[in-house]
């Protein structure tokens, strides 16, 4: 094959990522109109958007060893076929049941594209500016893409029906797999064995799932019920039988070791609860406008127009802060920016007016994101051996979409909660009092985030400007990360 300039690479599986990140938003402007063309109920409606990010996030770990152990080119060519496959299905459905379940293969399939991308990233941009400026990009396509997915679900939900949100991955899906196919090295695998640790993957993704699951039906079951506790029992007791899987297995899906960096584990920790305020937001934000201020899909998808724009202008110049500053002290100011939004937000009324009650927050939060992101992904991988890069690229993508799954499964639960025992307010009193309540746990969420970026993070030593990574020894970098 012809050599390709790095960018071009870049680009190419950038362009792959955006679908993905794409479809964990794009249809939440569309749920009342599924909703009602699908006979969806209050309760199940949340699973459209839910189904998605929990089995992306649930098979992420899979997908990222997959990468290693077959080829990263390959791994994503197969994701990014399957994934336009199901998008047709879906945008066919006809039933709840047929959507939700196709949605949940979508996000298998997603969870094969994410590592995949972004460890060809990382091998082809080594450490340095050069992969400060690409992560600073992925950021943008990663953050900008859940936003831009408001606005662009919008208009498609408005003109030509919600069905377009996923019709439209068809054509993009397949000129990008002949592109890829065609540009993007073939890369060849990362280890000698090419066994999947397959029991380790379905008990951790099937921990995730009742995770996400109590929270979910919480409400419904009622908090104490012996439902959802059981449920939680069950979840604890199947993350611990991974952890034992893993310390005996020969080829663990997770191997233990890669916890000790602490940058690693860090920013991991840090990256749940982030994403967790932030698609929780988006979703209830949604509802908000549509529901209480009565916005149609299209003029709720350009009120969110604010925050991608920004997150642009601040994703292009975080790189260029990191190099000179380090990370550390971003990932406590970023969130710390989120933070104020989120209190913002949580003061909703009844009578809300965009420019005072909504725009603020958009403006303040995408800052708070673009001086965040770059420097969380580029702490969990930084120090990560080759052979390693799916794993650390799973690994942190997994820490997001499980953090965005249990974040609205919690933020909904909540409102939900709320919702019901403030009838006193009035319907529509009680289901906005809902709303500030949840925005307030998000809150929580980002405040958690702050203490572990101050705690937890270690910045590398500095000479003068921020050393890259490549200029220190490999094995004293995994040590400081």
């Amino acid at each position: 094959m012809k050599t390709v300039s790095k960018w071009k690479v870049f680009v190419l599986v950038a362009i792959a990522q955006f679908m993905v990140v794409l479809d964990s938003s794009i249809t939440n402007v569309a749920l009342p109109t599924i909703k009602q063309q699908l006979n969806f109920t209050n309760s199940s409606i949340q699973w459209v958007v839910t189904a998605y990010v929990l089995t992306f996030g649930g098979f992420l770990l899979l997908g990222g060893r997959a990468a290693d152990l077959f080829g990263r080119r390959r791994t994503l060519l197969i994701g990014m076929g399957a994934f336009t496959a199901f998008s047709f299905l879906i945008g066919i459905s006809q039933s709840t049941t047929m959507l939700i379940v196709l949605r949940a293969l979508q996000g298998m399939s997603a969870a094969l594209m994410s590592p995949s991308a972004l460890s060809i990233v990382l091998t082809t941009f080594r450490d340095g500016p050069d992969r400060n400026k690409a992560l600073g990009y992925w950021t943008l396509v990663a953050t900008g893409g859940a936003a831009l997915g408001l606005l662009l679900g919008g208009a498609l939900t408005q003109y030509v029906g919600w069905r377009w949100n996923f019709f439209i991955n068809v054509p993009v899906g397949i000129i990008m797999a002949y592109a890829i196919a065609k540009n993007v090295p073939k890369h060849g695998r990362e280890e000698a064995y090419t066994s999947l640790d397959l029991p380790g993957a379905v008990l951790v993704t099937s921990s995730l799932i009742a995770t996400v699951l109590a929270f979910s039906e919480a409400s419904t079951w009622g908090w104490t019920s012996g439902t959802t506790l059981g449920v939680f029992a069950a979840a604890i007791v199947l993350m611990t039988a991974f952890v034992i899987n893993e310390k005996r297995v020969q080829h663990p899906l997770v191997p233990m070791s890669i916890f000790k960096i602490r940058n690693v584990s860090g920013a991991n920790l840090m990256m749940a609860p982030i994403y967790a305020s932030m698609l929780g937001l988006f979703f209830i934000v949604t509802l908000y406008m549509q529901g209480v201020l009565h916005y149609s899909p299209v003029r709720t998808g350009l009120a969110f127009l604010p925050f991608p724009m920004v997150l642009g202008f601040m994703s292009t110049r975080t790189p260029k802060l990191v190099a000179r500053y380090g990370f550390k002290r971003f990932l406590v100011a970023g969130p710390l920016l989120i933070a104020v939004a989120l209190a913002w937000l949580s003061r909703l009324p009844v009578d809300g007016n965009y420019w005072v009650n909504l725009l603020p927050a958009l403006l303040i939060m995408p800052v708070g994101m673009g001086l965040t992101f770059m420097p969380i992904i580029a702490a969990a991988t930084s120090g990560v051996p080759a052979h390693e890069a799916g794993l650390a690229s799973g690994l942190i993508s997994t820490s997001q979409q499980m953090g965005g799954a249990l974040g609205l499964a919690i933020l909904s639960g909540v409102a939900a909660s709320v919702t019901a025992s403030s009838a006193h307010l009035g319907a529509l009193g009680a289901v906005v009092h809902g709303y500030d309540r949840a925005l307030l746990v998000g809150l929580a969420f980002i405040l958690v985030a702050a203490a572990l970026g101050a705690t937890v993070i270690k910045q590398p030593r500095r000479s003068g400007a921020v050393k890259s990574h490549e200029q220190m020894p490999r094995k004293k970098v995994a040590l400081e990360l």
